[in-house]
């Protein structure tokens, strides 16, 4: 059960209320008025309001809302707002991390790769070096081996027959120069 106190108050055409029109205001119809010179006296021009305890009534006026409340009303979409820009920031930082690393990782493939290829570009260049008949050689007679003398081949026949054309002579040994004995 609520409880509501009400007001009856006549006013005058013209007059205003105590408290409810702020001096030099003008009212809709009504002259401007401007704020007394003489100062107030004892009686009132006005009839005091009736107050009287109506109960079981239930309030049926809209309130205003103080702009405090409205202010309150505002906080969830202005964080809301706030929490999307602060996301979005934090979201465009990572990615720009992660894309700067994966920059990183490819740039330092790229130039593990180009190493790879020059070494074996070099290592290329070293086995056609190595395989000319002076190469092989100098890496012969590095090892200690020595060249073959006059060497005979076989001839095979097509009844399966075999003939020897030239005379093989024995190597050379290791200190001794080839050709001469």
């Amino acid at each position: 059960m609520t409880t509501r106190a009400t007001a009856r108050v006549s006013i005058r055409a013209g007059s205003t209320r105590a408290g409810s029109t702020r001096a030099g205001s003008t009212r809709a119809g009504s002259p401007r008025t401007t704020p007394r010179a003489t100062p107030r006296t004892g009686a009132r021009t006005t009839p005091r309001p009736e107050l009287r305890l109506v109960q079981g009534v239930t309030a049926t006026r809209v309130r205003r809302r103080p702009s405090s409340l409205l202010r309150h009303r505002r906080a969830p979409f202005v964080l809301l707002v706030v929490a999307l820009l602060v996301g979005t920031t934090l979201s465009l930082l990572v990615l720009n991390t992660v894309i700067a690393v994966d920059s990183l990782k490819a740039t330092q493939l790229r130039t593990a790769n180009a190493d790879r290829a020059e070494e074996l570009q070099r290592l290329e260049q070293k086995v056609v070096s190595g395989s000319t008949a002076a190469e092989v050689a100098r890496a012969a007679a590095a090892a200690g081996m020595v060249p073959a003398g006059v060497a005979a081949h076989l001839v095979i026949a097509p009844d399966g027959s075999a003939v020897l054309r030239g005379t093989p002579e024995p190597a050379p040994a290791a200190g001794a120069a080839p050709g001469g004995n």
